[in-house]
């Protein structure tokens, strides 16, 4: 986006995973039959099918610990992409021993693994705390994840999945 473009502010996403029930409920109320879930130590586990133009099925690992939620998407034929995994900067909470929830914290992290890393959305981040969405704190917190993410899956050789493997977590694809 450029400097002179507007970015339209929005209240951070809210989703919830309820493990009991094996659903999701995305940002906008649709609460979406979950495939698999798989609870570790360390993070949480998803797999379902979307009814998105752009992918047919997306898993995610929720990583509460480092504030991230990292995802890989089906995508349909024909549609290009520049990452394969988005991960979103967050926090990520279990409200109870089967209900998870997630914030977004506007800025996500594209990683093309063994090539390079990105960071977006800085705009949107800006926007929401000049809009009082986040907090300063909330989003220096964001900041400091984020890059921590990027120097983490950069110092092992652009992989998530490396990087997550060094800190003793072991994340699958389906």
């Amino acid at each position: 986006m450029t400097q002179s473009s507007t970015v339209h502010v929005h209240p951070p996403k809210v989703e919830y995973f309820d493990i009991a029930a094996q659903t999701n409920t995305d940002p906008k109320g649709f609460v979406r039959p979950v495939e698999i879930y798989r609870e570790e130590p360390w993070g949480l586990y998803m797999a379902r099918h979307s009814d998105h133009p752009n992918f047919h099925y997306l898993e995610s690992w929720i990583v509460p610990g480092l504030s991230l939620r990292a995802t890989t998407f089906g995508y349909n034929p024909g549609v290009e992409q520049w990452q394969d995994i988005y991960v979103d900067i967050g926090e990520f909470t279990r409200e109870s021993p089967t209900l998870w929830r997630s914030i977004d914290h506007y800025l996500d992290v594209l990683v093309r693994t063994g090539r390079d890393v990105r960071l977006v959305d800085v705009d949107e981040l800006l926007a929401a705390n000049t809009d009082g969405q986040l907090t300063p704190a909330q989003c220096q917190a964001a900041i400091e994840h984020a890059t921590a993410a990027i120097d983490g899956i950069a110092a092992h050789g652009y992989s998530l999945e490396g990087w997550l493997a060094d800190l003793g977590m072991t994340i699958t694809w389906r």
